[in-house]
């Protein structure tokens, strides 16, 4: 759906299909917003099982959308405040500028009336959603640091939030923090150019099973979907966590399921080894192991590692 109504949206009836649709949503159109829920509903529980296989949980989904209602009490906020400035055009706008004189500015209200967009002269654009958001978090939750983690390419989105919420007497702003990182280049799967999370997910299951039917070391495993599950899972994340996290990198598949060197598969490999030893030697007593034999830095920092435990 997402793919097609993008390729749609070139179209120009179906833009202003589109705009109308969130008008209705502004205006609390009954049906338009049953329609709402319920597609909310099942991307919701769509997140929930693809998340799942990531072992991740998240104790609550409440995105910028949430936050409807609230943005138009948001709006009075800043105009009562003196926040809200009008342009010539009508659009309502927060003055940025060191000098108060407009030169850089937020759009958080459009001639229409709806509240779509913050944005400014600068590039890029944030909900003003998200400065509900941020509002009714703290005051929820009473974070002590309330940390936003997206791509790079919103930081200068996160600043100007932060910037607006001093402005409006929040004192917490400052202990609002955007933790960014770096976009992965070249990644495609076997269905195409776009690549959505469960397809890179199968796809890595499906070539680790491959890996694994065709080495001759492969031992025979009980379930060897789960195991290739479990196995390419650590092949992508430890291939994520590789580079540095603000930079962005160029992704192969043959780089992220090697066998050697510092990839997940060979970290699992290792993982397996060491419980085979355990089990070998479980019985043994370690207390009289002499360390001094090791020598090598790189022992001698597993060792001081080890000691923290």
């Amino acid at each position: 759906v997402y793919v097609q109504i993008n390729k749609a949206a070139e179209d120009e009836n179906i833009k202003k299909l589109a705009a109308d649709f969130f008008r209705k949503l502004e205006e609390h159109d009954e049906q338009t917003l049953s329609l709402w829920k319920q597609f909310r509903g099942f991307s919701i529980e769509e997140y929930i099982r693809i998340y799942k296989r990531l072992g991740v949980h998240f104790d609550e989904y409440s995105g910028e959308s949430f936050y409807q209602e609230k943005s138009q009490e948001v709006l009075r906020m800043l105009e009562d405040k003196g926040l809200l400035q009008k342009t010539i055009k009508g659009t309502g706008v927060v003055d940025l500028s060191e000098k108060k004189d407009l030169s850089l500015y937020s759009t958080v209200m459009r001639s229409d009336g709806t509240s779509l967009y913050i944005t400014r002269q600068v590039s890029s654009s944030v909900f003003i959603r998200d400065l509900a958001a941020a509002i009714d978090r703290m005051k929820k939750h009473g974070c002590d640091t309330m940390i936003y983690v997206t791509d790079k390419s919103q930081s200068s989105h996160f600043q100007h939030l932060f910037q607006i919420l001093k402005l409006m007497g929040y004192d917490w702003a400052e202990r609002c923090q955007h933790v960014s990182f770096g976009l992965v280049q070249g990644m495609k799967t076997r269905r195409g150019e776009v690549v959505f999370l469960e397809d890179v997910l199968d796809e890595v299951r499906s070539r680790m099973l491959q890996n694994m039917a065709s080495a001759k070391t492969t031992k025979e495993v009980e379930d060897p979907m789960e195991t290739a599950e479990k196995v390419g899972l650590a092949a992508l994340i430890i291939q994520d966590f590789r580079g540095l996290l603000s930079s962005d990198y160029q992704f192969s598949w043959d780089r992220a399921l090697q066998s050697r060197g510092d990839t997940g598969v060979f970290l699992q490999y290792t993982h397996a080894r060491l419980h085979s030893l355990e089990q070998m030697h479980g019985n043994e007593q370690l207390t009289d192991v002499n360390a001094s034999c090791l020598q090598e830095p790189d022992a001698i920092s597993v060792l001081q590692h080890l000691l923290r435990f």
